[in-house]
């Protein structure tokens, strides 16, 4: 999954100057989460999230990669952390 997602998103964050760093799909409570974690050498702030969000999402629908209904979660990774965190 996460090879697959990060092949379909490759070259579509660069305006915003993102790249793709994990993909993880999980469940939560009965709830399935796709969770895309973003990093960039300069700050994630909100606004970048919002903005890559617009791009992902109609692109991740149109794969068509998830039978099931999921939630769509996309994060920036922390500065200074080596480690994804929500």
């Amino acid at each position: 999954m996460e090879d697959k997602v990060k092949e379909l998103l490759s070259g579509c964050l660069d305006s915003l100057n993102l790249v793709v760093d994990s993909v993880v799909l999980e469940e939560e409570n009965k709830q399935l989460f796709l969770r895309i974690g973003l990093d960039s050498e300069d700050i994630i702030d909100l606004d970048k999230v919002v903005l890559a969000t617009k791009i992902i999402d109609p692109i991740i629908e149109k794969a068509d990669l998830i039978e099931d209904s999921y939630i769509l979660e996309i994060y920036g990774k922390s500065k200074g952390s080596d480690k994804d965190e929500c």
